[in-house]
């Protein structure tokens, strides 16, 4: 049994969850989401409890089985809080500001870099220099502040670019002169 995949589901109040052939949707006060899946898994509503249980002990089986428990678990949860993910920009001269649905960006290149925000998700900027991304699908979420960080990654001997908040960069020290 996948130890990922035989744990429950909670459904929060508000919360509706619809399982059709093949697709299992999640409606709550964030909005809705649905996901596709795979033969080799069920889904099976118990109270305000979602079981996942698979066909046979195949080795894919296994693997879809603790897949979709989690990608509908991360379904539930972005349509009731919801996700949120926070990135910081270090250095001199380098910020950040919102206009509308682009996202512009200052990062020491000889022009501004403009990303485009997607549908179902919002971006706030506070001081320049945090940037906070949420929206109720987790990959899009973790996809956006991935390739806005990937602009300007970390460098480690001056800190300057764009981390995550929960990041520790290791620092390096420069070079030394010679006595």
């Amino acid at each position: 049994m996948s130890r990922v995949g035989k744990i429950p589901i909670l459904i929060p109040q508000g919360v509706k969850v619809q399982i059709a052939n093949d697709s299992v949707s999640v409606e709550g006060p964030k909005g809705k989401l649905s996901q596709d899946y795979r033969p080799d898994v069920q889904f099976k509503l118990v109270g305000n409890m979602l079981e996942v249980t698979r066909k046979d002990d195949s080795k894919q089986s296994k693997a879809y089985h603790g897949l979709y428990r989690n990608l509908v678990n991360n379904m539930v949860t972005g349509v009731s809080t919801g996700f949120t993910r926070s990135l910081s920009i270090n250095g001199v001269g380098f910020r950040a500001e919102v206009k509308g649905k682009i996202l512009i960006l200052n990062l020491g290149y000889s022009s501004d870099i403009d990303v485009v925000i997607p549908e179902g998700i919002a971006i706030t900027v506070e001081k320049d220099q945090k940037i906070t991304i949420t929206g109720i699908d987790k990959q899009k979420v973790g996809e956006l502040s991935a390739e806005i960080r990937g602009l300007r990654l970390p460098e480690p001997y001056k800190g300057k670019g764009i981390k995550y908040d929960t990041e520790t960069i290791r620092r390096k020290v420069g070079k030394s002169g010679v006595k």
